[in-house]
């Protein structure tokens, strides 16, 4: 019988280290790949970790309870209180792992991720750790397993991309950094990386490139998986609530898009390369300037789109453009990835969590009546169903009558060949891009001849159908004129909405040529859709406001980076061309909007730097601090996503330019409810 094997791939397990074995047990795994955020963590490592990143474990970790999080992580607490409450049994079970109290029922390869302890992945790689049934997948350390009629070939590489800190090992001893609770990728860590997948090369595997930065967001990540030849990756998201499954194909305009992606990671790459070049060659050896050698191979990995000699395409496509497929993993919390590996297929079932969308019912802003409208509600049961009822067929009706008044006609007339009746013409070629093919002058005024006689021939074809539907329609209308009582009864009455709709006169021409496509008269029931110049505003928003110039960067490195949730920087440029005094500051969700609340009066450059909430004008506050509040009052949607957030507004604004009383917001007031 052929062997059938399940693997069950997730990420971010948090610590919650015992829910491996749960998860394994309910898909029926044979084995568990990880992604990332392990919880490699035991008592010692707090006070190692910053406080910025154990507010980020406590805020995140899957051990403490939602009320336990709204007590520890109360503005009012200050970072201390954090660290004098929090002890590892709040972080991570890891522990109880290494003490053999929680064993793993199941073989687990994990990478480890942006928030771990590097001393004990030191430990590991050293020997002094060692724990059944773990497999800590590195630069140096890869796995191959024998499934299902495949040898699926593992290849690892842990930590963030943070491009500034390649060349920065921090606590780490030989190629892997990290330090104060967070963990980042090397340069070295990616030429071993290479150097490894090299000295295993074999074309009867399929190699799978598991890291937690997605290739998807960091074009360094897709140009190392071009050159470990992989062809499947999985990594780690951050804190998504649905997986994703694609290729580049899929999700790139075209193939120039991609290189586009590669071109912009080396990019970055090298900036960082250029400022340390220096330092850098003079203090490697040989052996580490072997592996720089390597990754910086990696940075030049950009396809060309010249066609290869030898190549079998026309265009010289890199295979892996199509053919190499990615997965990106939401937390474990919220879902996972099944692997069935059968006969050499390996299938793949997605389960999320998803978001909630139950507060929208609950929501106070305005909402749009709709005439004549009603709710259904849907029952979680099975529905039932009559049986089906015996009966005989009834005949053919040779001239069907549509339920459809007599001044509509159906918006498919006239638009296909197939149902219009009409031949298409054959004196076009079309391209797959959708052009005509260029012809010659001479071909080009027999074409135009052809088509004249094409259209005088089909007007005498379709002549003879005009005038019986004209016949047709002056007989109805004779009909209606002498039965005006039972013509509503023949026709199904149409839903009024309490607006009269305009009908055209007989003698309006609303037929396009030929009798083609007609717009249908109807009587519309439905409510005309808001509009309104009010650009969008991402609803985790900060709003900051400072004395001097700054930069994107600055404020990038003021509130952490993509590390700390920031998606995107905004400074806004004044009508005079100078630099403004204000910027926004947008996170991914709201957790990581609250943390950065946090940075309200803490300065860069000896310059004191204002945070507070964005608003909408008219939402109960000032939106970048200009302006008088205007509107009624009913709210938007930072409303709505301040509720949603568990946040609230308190009566009162802070005067302009101050930053209010003691409370971390500057502006607005916010309360954790």
């Amino acid at each position: 019988m052929p062997s059938k094997v399940a693997s069950c791939v997730l990420q971010t397990i948090r610590g919650h280290l015992s829910a491996l074995n749960d998860l394994a047990r309910e898909t029926n795994a044979k084995a568990i790949i990880h992604t990332g955020d392990f919880g490699f963590f035991e008592s010692h490592s707090i006070e190692r970790i910053s406080d910025r990143t154990l507010r980020h474990l406590a805020m995140y970790s899957p051990l403490i309870s939602t009320a336990q999080k709204d007590r520890l992580l109360s503005p009012d607490n200050t970072p201390s209180a954090i660290r004098s409450t929090v002890d590892i049994s709040l972080i991570s079970e890891f522990p109880l792992l290494l003490s053999g109290q929680i064993k793993l029922q199941v073989p687990v390869f994990t990478v480890w991720g942006a928030c771990e302890d590097v001393v004990i992945l030191e430990k590991f790689r050293a020997g002094s750790y060692s724990i059944d049934n773990l497999h800590v997948l590195d630069e140096a350390t890869t796995r191959c397993l024998d499934v299902g009629g495949i040898k699926l070939r593992l290849l690892g590489l842990g930590g963030a991309l943070v491009q500034h800190k390649m060349f920065d090992n921090g606590e780490g001893n030989a190629t892997i950094a990290g330090g104060q609770g967070t963990m980042w990728a090397t340069a070295l860590q990616i030429g071993e990386l290479v150097d490894t997948a090299q000295r295993v090369l074999d074309p009867t595997e399929t190699r799978v490139l598991i890291s937690h930065a997605s290739p998807g967001r960091e074009g360094i990540i897709a140009q190392l998986a071009l050159i470990l030849k992989a062809d499947l990756t999985i990594s780690a998201g951050l804190h998504f609530r649905y997986a994703s499954s694609y290729n580049e194909f899929s999700v790139q305009a075209d193939f120039e898009g991609f290189r586009r992606k590669l071109a912009v990671g080396k990019e970055g790459f090298d900036k960082v390369w250029d400022t340390v070049k220096t330092q850098v060659d003079a203090v490697i050896d040989q052996n580490q300037r072997v592996l720089l050698d390597k990754a910086l191979s990696v940075m030049e990995r950009i396809p060309s789109l010249q066609p290869q000699p030898g190549a079998t395409t026309g265009t010289g496509e890199e295979p892996a453009w199509k053919n190499c497929w990615n997965w990106n993993l939401c937390d474990a919390a919220f879902g996972s990835l099944v692997l069935d590996i059968k006969e050499g297929r390996i299938s793949a079932e997605l389960k999320s969590q998803g978001f909630n969308y139950a507060y929208r019912r609950t929501a106070t802003g305005n909402v749009a009546q709709i005439p004549n409208s009603a709710v259904s509600s849907l029952s979680n049961t099975t529905p039932t169903t009559n049986p089906p009822t015996k009966g005989s067929t009834p005949a053919p009706v040779e001239n069907p009558v549509s339920p459809l008044p007599k001044e509509v006609k159906s918006p498919l007339v006239g638009t296909s060949p197939l149902i219009s009746g009409k031949e298409t013409p054959k004196d076009t070629q079309i391209k797959t891009n959708g052009t005509t093919t260029p012809s010659d002058p001479a071909s080009e005024r027999a074409d135009r001849g052809y088509k004249r006689k094409e259209r005088r021939d089909r007007k005498d074809r379709d002549r003879p159908e005009r005038e019986t539907k004209e016949q047709d329609k002056e007989s109805a209308e004779e009909k209606t004129d002498a039965t005006p009582a039972t013509a509503s009864d023949s026709q199904p009455a149409l839903a009024q909405s309490g607006k009269a709709t305009p009908v055209p006169d007989d003698g309006a021409a609303t037929d396009g040529p030929e009798g083609g496509l007609r717009s249908p008269v109807t009587d519309s029931t439905g409510t005309r859709t808001p509009t309104s110049r009010r650009p969008y505003r991402h609803p985790w928003t900060l709003f900051l406001r400072f004395l001097g110039p700054l930069t994107d960067s600055d404020l990038q490195e003021f509130f952490g980076g993509e590390e700390a949730g920031v998606s995107r920087v905004t400074i806004p440029q004044s009508f005079q061309g100078r630099d403004q005094r204000i910027a926004y500051v947008e996170f991914v969700d709201q957790d990581k909007m609250k943390v950065g609340l946090e940075k309200n009066n803490e300065k860069i450059r000896d310059m004191t730097i204002e945070v507070k909430i964005a608003h909408e004008r008219g939402e109960g506050g000032e939106r970048g601090g200009r302006g008088r509040p205007r509107g009624r009052g009913r709210g938007g949607y930072t409303s709505r996503a301040l509720g949603a957030a568990g946040l609230s507004k308190r009566n009162g604004d802070a005067p302009r330019g101050g930053s209010g009383d003691n409370n971390k917001t500057g502006g607005d007031s916010t309360s954790t409810t």
